[in-house]
């Protein structure tokens, strides 16, 4: 983990709990938070970082998990979405560098996507960069798979906020 913000105003429609975590190999030149690439620091486990969303069930709109690069982490962060997704009532958007076919060929690709409501996919791009919402740049696709989430309601989300630390903890 890089950091978590409980209650945010950016990174989605409403008050959300953002988890950015730690370690991108991808590289996208102009990303906002390079910080987020290096994988160093101490772990957090799946079960610590479930406790910090499930307190505010009922409190926030939602959850976005973003980076570094999640899908990098995947075995952990699969088993955190299975439990929000079995434990909470939040919502879940997930933001990958990786496109939608690199997603889709991933293993576990199947329970990822049965486990999160909006996935933004596909690596920013610099020249691309959209001045609003949370795809970041125009080449990033959205997907959604429950109706809890619009294509406007993430065209309108702002994606502004700092992501923290510098330092923080690897998810495991």
């Amino acid at each position: 983990m890089h950091a978590f913000e409980p209650f945010s105003e950016a990174h989605g429609p409403g008050t959300r709990a953002v988890l950015w975590l730690q370690g991108c190999t991808l590289g996208c030149p102009g990303c906002s938070v390079p910080e987020t690439h290096p994988r160093r620091g101490h772990r957090v486990g799946v079960d610590e970082m479930f406790a910090q969303f499930a307190v505010l069930d009922g409190w926030i709109e939602g959850v976005t998990i973003t980076g570094g690069e999640p899908l990098q982490q995947r075995r952990p962060v699969l088993r955190l979405l299975a439990r929000l997704r079995a434990e909470t009532s939040l919502p879940v958007i997930l933001s990958t560098g990786y496109t939608w076919d690199e997603v889709v060929r991933m293993p576990g690709a199947a329970a990822l996507l049965d486990r999160v409501d909006a996935l933004l996919a596909g690596r920013y791009e610099r020249g691309l960069r959209l001045d609003r919402g949370l795809r970041g740049s125009s080449n990033r696709t959205v997907h959604l798979f429950t109706d809890r989430y619009t294509p406007e309601d993430l065209g309108a989300a702002r994606d502004a906020e700092p992501a923290g630390r510098a330092d923080g903890p690897e998810f495991s």
